[in-house]
């Protein structure tokens, strides 16, 4: 069992009452993890710790912060194997998924670091003479980061590598999902050197959560706010943030459609849907929910991505034979056998059957969903995909939109002129030509449209999200008043 504590101010402690809570394993249902359960006074001592690094990281040269950005890169990447030991016995996810996890998060710190000399701003021609018009980027202050569960390790860095690239400092409200995970970034972050107080990280109990959150964004040293996580809890965020004045960064669920067109290289359509729908056993943002597909290639398409899903087994990460890990807990393999059962009740097939264990289930193909079904619209964030057929592609991209979300989308097809015709009229901030709906990269504008968020993560784009931009003059010369 892994045990983990708070950082504050650069010191690792116990909870301010003392409690604790417990991650169980969901493969093997022993405790995975005992962690510190904080407690709204311990939010108030994370952000004041966070507030008084301020001055002193803000004003570092970029050079210098860059440095610091890349050790721990480099410590990061040194940590893989704690972080894989970790991370499955906390969610059971497969080693290779915590691998690319620590992979991609090392390079956001990286790119971040690359970034540190390019927070610019311009010169502005003014029509008062003498006035030297600047816009200026400033970094804003304390921002508070909130990731989730299921790229622990992506997400939590992300939340906080462009913020502490910027010059500000950062609170971690780790996931209950994955204590220990997320307190073995602030452990890395702070042994690389970057200063006291300039990382801090809080973990707490399940049901303290909502009072966590509205402590953290309210308190007044809180100058940003970035979200991970899914629509339902990132309104209530936004909400906070509405009501506090308060900029957010909303990265949240997803519905992702997969436009198969009748001359797509089936083969290739296959195996990215197959990797989108059901790596990480479906459990993350950007997978395959909907595979829309033409009607004249359907039944051939529907063949071979039964036969592909076949080949690829969900189970204990530990045990050989899995590729697909298991799902984060079986209240999730319940509530997502639901939504599938209500599909069958209401007429769809499900050529795979649904065949669950626990927390692990294996894939499952849904054909024939109609819009009375609840998996029609609601995100399974598990290795579920349904497949609609539809003639040419303005249904396809109908169907496409009749969703509430709109994070990540694809298009298969040889015709690269179509497939971008088509992808310009998908609603969705992320989109890919013959590739799957699962991709990301340090360097790229990540975000969502509609209940999916707003703002984007991401080097350049997420400049804006963590900085002020201010307008400075400087008068040159005489000026004229009209007084």
């Amino acid at each position: 069992m892994h045990e983990t504590r708070l950082l504050i101010g650069g010191a690792a402690r116990a909870a301010s009452n003392g409690k604790t809570f417990e991650r169980v394993n969901p493969a093997t249902g022993t405790v995975a993890t005992r962690a510190a359960a904080a407690t709204p006074e311990d939010a108030d001592a994370a952000v004041a710790a966070a507030a008084r690094a301020f001055p002193a990281w803000a004003a570092l040269t970029p050079t210098e912060r860059r440095k610091r950005l890349l050790a721990a890169a480099e410590r990061m990447d040194a940590r893989t194997t704690d972080f894989i030991a970790i991370g499955a016995a906390e969610t059971g996810a497969m080693a290779n998924w915590y691998g690319f996890n620590v992979m991609l998060a090392a390079n956001m710190l990286r790119e971040a670091a690359a970034m540190t000399t390019q927070i610019d701003g311009a010169v502005i021609p003014s029509d008062v003479p003498g006035s030297l018009a600047m816009a200026v980027r400033q970094p804003c202050g304390v921002v508070l980061g909130m990731a989730p569960w299921n790229a622990p390790v992506i997400l939590a860095t992300r939340a906080l590598a462009m913020p502490l690239a910027c010059g500000n400092t950062v609170v971690l409200k780790a996931s209950e999902g994955c204590p220990g995970v997320h307190a073995l970034i602030g452990e890395v972050l702070n042994e690389a050197g970057l200063g006291e107080g300039v990382v801090n990280v809080l973990t707490h109990a399940p049901e303290d959560a909502p009072a966590i959150v509205e402590r953290l964004i309210a308190h007044p040293a809180v100058k940003r706010v970035n979200f991970t996580g899914s629509t339902r809890v990132g309104r209530v965020v936004a909400e906070h943030c509405a009501r506090h004045l308060k900029p957010a960064l909303l990265e949240l669920g997803g519905k992702a459609p997969v436009l198969v067109l009748d001359d797509a290289d089936l083969d290739a359509a296959v195996e990215g849907i197959a990797f989108g729908a059901f790596f990480n056993q479906g459990q993350i943002c950007m997978s395959t929910e909907r595979v829309i597909v033409d009607r004249k290639i359907a039944d051939a398409f529907v063949e071979k991505l039964v036969a592909k899903a076949r080949t690829l087994k969900a189970g204990d990460p530990t045990q050989p034979g899995s590729v697909l890990g298991t799902l984060e807990s079986e209240a999730s393999a319940r509530r997502i056998r639901a939504l599938v059962e209500d599909a069958r009740e209401k007429g769809a097939s499900l050529p795979l059957g649904c065949e669950v264990n626990g927390a692990i289930m294996q894939p499952v193909i849904v054909e024939n969903v109609t819009r009375e079904m609840k998996l029609y619209a609601d995100e399974s964030f598990g290795p579920v995909v349904t497949v609609q057929r539809v003639d040419g592609d303005d249904e396809a991209l109908q169907v496409a939109n009749d969703s509430e979300y709109g994070l990540s989308a694809a298009v298969f097809s040889r015709d690269i002129a179509r497939a971008m015709n088509v992808a310009k009229r998908i609603e969705s901030g992320i989109c890919h030509i013959n590739g799957p709906t699962v991709h990301d990269e340090a360097q790229m504008p990540f975000g969502g449209v509609k209940a999916s968020g707003y703002g984007r993560f991401g080097s350049k784009a997420s400049i804006a999200e963590f900085t002020d931009l201010r307008w400075i003059t400087v008068q040159t010369g005489p000026r004229h008043y009209p007084i």
